[in-house]
């Protein structure tokens, strides 16, 4: 009974009378006047800047995924590894991202979103410049587990960090932009990989951890975070530094103080306990997102696109030239988007672009395998990854991320957070082993199966997944909160 007075005293604090809070499975209804926009703020320079030195790391996670496919016959044939060893170093990235992941909002929540930032870009460099000096397996392996321990870090911190510096107008905007440079840095790896040898692409990989290094320095801690552990007048420095030395912040400032002051009352729950009736559907949602994202066949494409396209007769290059140009505008629209039409539409769109991207893929195996129409079998194949890698670009990638930065109340957010982030990296490590497993029962059938996953994601968002888009993350952890006792 404390639990659910709490949860409706806070539903109660976050409700202006000009906003109506949705019951976080349909729209909701926001006021037109100025007083109701007090989190809804403009674009400064310092949130620019902390968006793009956040976007570093993301930039630098996606780099780590798409360096092994065109450094693989440049690092076998200089330090002479086996084929068996070379796998090795490819998959032991998913060792280090689920470690990453496990410990990921606990180590935020005790040290700060900045410090973590901080922490994986150490990791970043000291793993790419190990991969640099390697002339033999040992010190190969061990940077690619620290690439993938910083990698796992990244996938909960860069999200979680954005979502509470950023207002509630520019949210899902920013955070879809700065997300979206994984699946763009990926692109980028390939096409970087296929001119120069693997030792100068591990060091064009340090540039982004570098550049956000120094960046951090500039920067203002999470205001929420800062709230959250009592640090008042940092929390109301950073947030006015973020929103500007000329505007009002005191309306946005105490939102978030009571909304951290009534959730702290309730305790902080224990790995374990967030397995309690109360939170089922916000682990639904979460890890039903990171499954999604992942059995869409991402890493079926990433890891072994050079294959695909080996085995439908496209020249790798040109393969790769083709994929990447059209991520770059997917991106942009993909931040107007998102806070045009909402979380949910747009992620359902995007899902049956991905299921239309496989299955064109395995429509031209199919075609192959039958003998017919033998000359349309490439273009099918570059139109369906094409297909697939700007719909994930324009946001798969990236809305399940800000949806899981969104629905966790502070007071959970960690643990469930490091669930969720564990559950991508145990299916990013799922998706990739089964690959090849899959190939050889059947070509056409993998991405079939690939494109089933995505049909199946269709109707799990269109029915659980709240949308988020217009309100502040008070608003929406209390409308989550409310529904739940």
């Amino acid at each position: 009974m404390e639990d659910e007075e709490l949860a409706k005293s806070l539903l109660v604090t976050q409700q202006p009378d000009n906003i109506r809070i949705s019951n976080g499975f349909g729209s909701n209804d926001t006021g037109a006047s100025a007083s109701a926009s007090a989190s809804a703020s403009g674009v400064t320079a310092v949130l620019l800047l902390s968006a793009f030195v956040t976007a570093c790391s993301a930039f630098a996670g996606g780099f780590v995924a798409g360096y092994s496919a065109p450094a693989e016959s440049g690092i076998i044939d200089d330090l002479g590894l086996s084929v068996a060893e070379y796998s090795v170093f490819g998959s032991i990235m998913t060792i280090g991202g689920m470690v990453g992941a496990v410990i990921s909002g606990k180590l935020a929540d005790i040290i700060g979103r900045k410090y973590t930032m901080w922490i994986l870009d150490i990791f970043y460099i000291m793993g790419w410049l190990a991969i640099y000096f390697a002339k033999g397996a040992w010190l190969l392996d061990l940077g690619r587990l620290s690439l993938g321990f910083g990698f796992g870090l990244t996938c909960y911190v860069v999200p979680t960090y954005l979502s509470e510096i950023t207002p509630k107008n520019l949210r899902g905007g920013i955070t879809s932009v700065s997300m979206a440079m994984m699946p763009l840095s990926v692109s980028v790896a390939y096409l970087i990989g296929s001119v120069i040898n693997w030792r100068a692409l591990a060091l064009i990989g340090a540039i982004p951890c570098l550049l956000q290094l120094f960046g951090l320095f500039f920067i203002p801690e999470s205001p929420r975070w800062l709230a959250k552990i009592g640090r008042e007048k940092e929390f109301e420095a950073a947030l006015q530094h973020l929103r500007g030395k000329n505007v009002n912040i005191s309306d946005e400032a105490a939102d978030i103080k009571d909304y951290t002051e009534n959730i702290q009352k309730i305790p902080e729950d224990k790995i374990l306990d967030l397995f309690q009736q109360k939170y089922a559907h916000l682990h639904i949602v979460g890890i039903g997102l990171m499954v999604l994202q992942q059995f869409g066949g991402l890493n079926g494409y990433t890891y072994y696109m050079n294959e695909i396209f080996e085995l439908a007769g496209v020249p790798s290059i040109t393969g790769f030239i083709v994929v990447s140009i059209p991520q770059i505008p997917a991106i942009a629209l993909g931040s107007i988007l998102i806070e045009k039409f909402g979380r949910r539409t747009l992620l359902m769109v995007c899902v049956t672009g991905e299921c239309l991207g496989c299955f064109l893929t395995g429509l031209s195996f199919v075609l192959q395998n039958l003998n017919w129409w033998m000359e349309a079998a490439p273009t099918l194949v570059l139109s369906g990854i094409v297909v697939f890698k700007v719909s994930y670009s324009l946001g798969v990638g990236s809305i399940p991320w800000i949806i899981i930065s969104e629905i966790f109340p502070i007071n959970i957010k960690g643990s469930a957070g490091s669930i969720c982030n564990a559950v991508n990296w145990f299916c990013t490590w799922l998706v990739s082993f089964t690959f090849n497993f899959l190939v050889e029962w059947s070509l056409a059938g993998t991405f079939f199966i690939y494109g089933s996953m995505s049909c199946l994601g269709v109707l799990f968002i269109a029915k659980l997944v709240p949308e988020t888009k217009g309100r502040t993350l008070e608003e929406i952890q209390a409308s989550l909160t409310h529904i739940l006792q």
